[in-house]
């Protein structure tokens, strides 16, 4: 157990050596470290929201609305299905509850109306034996009433995707905030925690993450104005959207259709025009430009409308045909604003509305506060197992001293590497650690005096006595590593913080308590070859 081959040392010492390296960043500030070079580890532990302050949101996905979406596009695939030729004529077309009905005029098209409409459904998933499940349940009865709903798997489905879309596209803005590691994780079926550590600004926060942000682009209906279809009836296919302040207009009459939709950008960047206004440039993709060249070209002097979540933020007229596929966006735009717009916009659109549950804000001072008795109480107790070892064990107490500060800079080390942010959960994970570490080496200590007490030579005691602690070591650790795994898989937030720095602090200490420790002492041995111990 005392002989340690020339690579296992080197192995052992560079392990250690990259510990110490990788946790140094987090004992300077970041102006420092960016004077450094690129090849200088400048990764540091990032701190959670009950260590610096910051914004917690709780958010809830309004997955009906995506339901009812899905339904709503449904109920135009039908109608596109049923006017196909052969047409199979119909009425009663429109929305029940959680599905679709219509109604086939002639009774011997049933079966025809029944083909058309069941292709319409898609695979959303295999069963138990792989089999093929479809989203649609299309149901008739005699009297030529067709009923067409979602099936439980493809509803579960739609919302699941709806709620894992939310937190990338969150993800996406907040990180567009400049915002350092935000937390944000899905919590039942359709909620969502975000949680950003040091931002001072939780209304702002809300504003960009409260946007759906669908931008479409349609051409301004000029058959009439909207007090004529206020007093009359909204010609088919077009409809009436508000104006946001600032526009010339409270309302406009747009056409339904849109030219093109807010998926087809692919750069949005703020700017400034030619007027030192602020804007927002875009520019579409292949296709997007393609159809939006065509009917600028064909509206020369027609207004177009820009709308975002179905408000009208810039209504310019058509001058000459847009062929370049690049365009901007003005409407009485801060630069805040328009800086806020061009997030939005690059980060994609929500395919749901959210709706903040419940909002809280830590202050600053709160979590300086517990950073501050943290560190003391972290130096104080430190302080205190370090003399107590040194005083109980000597020499080798000053070894398993070595080992605990190897044990600390290794999960400092690794936690600034993952990027993992600290809160005080994770804190106490680590102070448990350590003490895991120091037990350890009791242990050890403990069984090398029993077997000196035994009348066994130094060596025979030494060896002995790390091989018969390893077992029960191993078994302590490995069982707190299982409750850890399981608190992470179960937990969430702080539980899941305490989980990580727990479960990476049991590897480290084994490690350091083990091999650390243990290379120390067997160096030493053979180097001193003491004929007793004084421990």
């Amino acid at each position: 157990m005392l002989r340690f081959a020339r690579w296992k040392i080197t192995l052992v010492s560079l392990i250690s050596l990259f510990g110490l390296i990788y946790v140094a960043p987090n004992f300077f500030n970041k102006v420092d470290l960016e004077g450094l070079p690129d090849w200088v580890p400048q990764s540091q532990i990032v701190l959670g929201l009950d260590l610096q302050g910051g914004s917690y949101l709780l958010l809830e996905v309004g997955v009906d609305v995506v339901i009812r979406e899905k339904l709503e596009g449904l109920q135009s695939d039908v109608r596109v299905a049923l006017r196909k030729e052969p047409r199979i004529g119909y009425t009663g077309l429109s929305l029940a509850g959680d599905s679709v009905v219509v109604r086939v005029r002639d009774l011997s098209q049933m079966e025809a109306a029944r083909t058309r409409l069941r292709e319409l459904a898609v695979p959303v998933g295999g069963g138990v034996f792989g089999a093929a499940q479809m989203d649609l349940d299309v149901e008739n009865t005699d009297e030529g009433l067709f009923t067409l709903a979602l099936t439980e798997t493809a509803i579960a489905q739609r919302k699941l995707s709806a709620v894992q879309q939310s937190i990338e596209i969150l993800r996406r803005r907040v990180d567009e905030l400049g915002t350092t590691e935000p937390s944000i994780q899905r919590q039942g079926d359709s909620r969502i925690i975000i949680e950003v550590p040091g931002l001072d600004d939780p209304q702002h926060l809300k504003a960009i993450i409260g946007k759906t942000a669908k931008l479409s682009f349609h051409l301004v209906d000029m058959s009439m104005t909207v007090e004529q279809a206020r007093q009359g009836r909204v010609p088919n296919g077009s409809f009436i959207a508000p104006m946001v302040e600032g526009g010339y207009a409270a309302e406009l009459l747009l056409y339904k259709r849109a030219i093109v939709s807010g998926e087809n950008l692919v750069d949005e960047q703020p700017g400034f025009s030619q007027n030192n206004e602020a804007v927002v440039t875009f520019r579409f993709d292949t296709a997007g430009a393609k159809r939006f060249g065509k009917t600028t070209t064909e509206n020369v002097g027609r207004p177009f409308a820009i709308l975002l979540d179905k408000e009208v933020i810039s209504a310019p007229r058509i001058n000459e045909p847009i062929l370049g596929g690049s365009g901007q966006i003005s409407g009485n735009f801060t630069v805040q604003s328009a800086n806020d717009l061009s997030v939005l916009l690059r980060a994609g659109a929500l395919p749901a509305p959210l709706k903040i549950l419940e909002e809280r804000t830590v202050g600053a001072e709160l979590g300086s506060d517990s950073v501050e008795a943290g560190k003391i109480a972290a130096m104080i107790g430190f302080a205190a197992v370090i003399i107590y070892i040194a005083i109980s064990y000597g020499l080798f107490g000053v070894f398993a001293n070595v080992a605990l500060i190897i044990n600390v800079a290794l999960i400092g080390a690794v936690l600034s590497i993952l990027g993992a942010t600290l809160t005080l959960p994770g804190i106490a994970g680590v102070v448990l650690t350590i003490g895991m570490a120091v037990d350890a080496n009791v242990l050890i200590f403990e069984r090398i005096r029993e077997e000196i007490a035994n009348g066994k030579s130094p060596l025979n005691a030494i060896d002995v006595g790390y091989s018969r602690a390893l077992t029960t070591i191993l078994d302590a650790n490995i069982t707190t590593f299982l409750a850890a795994a399981i608190l992470f898989q179960l937990g969430s937030g702080p539980v899941k913080g305490f989980a990580v720095t727990l479960a990476i602090g049991i590897i480290t200490s084994v490690f350091t308590a083990f091999t650390v420790t243990r290379m120390m002492v067997a160096l030493w041995f053979m180097r001193r070859r003491p004929a007793s111990l004084d421990l």
